[in-house]
């Protein structure tokens, strides 16, 4: 009765997060794969995600989003954010394939991180940014990498929590349960905050964006972001246009920094360069870190089988 009184007031603090982030992300200057993005991870985690939108990416200000979201972190929290949302959503249908399959555990697991890995390189990685390549197939080639460090922090979280829970709740293992619906919601949080780390570093390095800002028309700055941007002059900070949310890419210029011929992605601007996405990192630092995020991923396995049951079908 204790668990089943929990999962009530989650699935309402979650449907209270999704209506709020889904109706007021409508006015948010952001990029419309990023809009959906938080709507579906606030999905996976309520009010948890509905602060996050609010504290990373709501503009606090007519005309202020583009400095707003500038920070590091609020960048971090973006590329965070779009790797679960994608990520999620395959995780979420290899379960409702595998769940009641027959198939021991860590094959549901692998099951799990093939398709949302896949999904989330194919369509919310490389679909979604194609723009900024000039061709699906470059889009591809150059999310692949980032896709996989993040997705194997993100799995090494979920394993860790979602394979020992449902080793010791059998019921919640059934499709039609809403406990296993809650404890992969659980689970995604987990994996969100173990790829933290990893997308500070992807964003850091130039492999991954963050926010992003669109706006659709060339209206004049409001005063009051004249205002925020004088200030953030005065105390040292360098601010970001809002005028740069009205131009698309230099003409010649591809949107990631290359001589691709420009193309006009309705006035979307980078809000720290994010948009360049120029690697600032050697092969030999890539492969180390690709290893780390395997370690991640693996150090989830081993606590699985030490504190769950990979065998169980």
């Amino acid at each position: 009765m204790l668990i089943e009184g929990v999962m009530l007031l989650w699935f309402i603090q979650v449907v209270i997060g999704v209506l709020f982030v889904a109706i007021d992300i409508r006015t948010t200057p952001e990029s419309t794969v990023m809009k959906w993005g938080f709507v579906i991870v606030t999905a996976f985690s309520g009010l948890f995600g509905a602060l996050l939108y609010v504290l990373s990416c709501r503009e606090p200000l007519p005309g202020t989003h583009e400095q707003y979201v500038s920070a590091k972190w609020r960048q971090v929290v973006g590329s965070t954010m779009h790797c679960v949302a994608g990520d999620g959503i395959g995780i979420l249908a290899a379960k409702a394939l595998t769940s009641g399959a027959g198939l021991p555990m860590w094959a549901e697991v692998l099951c799990e991180y093939a398709l949302g890995f896949l999904f989330g390189w194919t369509v919310f990685q490389a679909l979604f940014m194609k723009s900024m390549f000039g061709s699906y197939r470059r889009s591809l080639s150059k999310t692949f990498i980032a896709e996989l460090l993040s997705m194997n922090a993100v799995m090494g979280g979920m394993t860790a929590v979602m394979v020992p829970w449902l080793s010791h709740a059998m019921a919640a293992t059934e499709p039609t349960s809403p406990q296993l619906w809650f404890v992969m919601s659980i689970a995604l949080c987990a994996g969100f905050i173990v790829a933290l780390p990893m997308n500070w570093w992807l964003v850091g390095h130039g492999l991954k964006h963050g926010m992003m800002t669109v706006r659709d028309d060339a209206r004049p700055v409001p005063q009051v972001a004249a205002l925020a941007l004088a200030g953030a002059t005065l105390s040292g900070h360098e601010p970001h246009s809002p005028a740069l949310a009205h131009h698309a890419p230099t003409p010649g210029h591809g949107a990631n920094g290359s001589a691709e011929p420009a193309r006009d992605h309705g006035a979307m601007a980078p809000s720290n360069g994010a948009h360049h996405m120029e690697p600032g990192v050697s092969r030999s630092r890539l492969a180390v870190m690709t290893l780390v995020s395997f370690a991640i991923f693996g150090a989830g396995f081993l606590i699985a089988g030490v504190f769950g049951n990979l065998t169980m079908t």
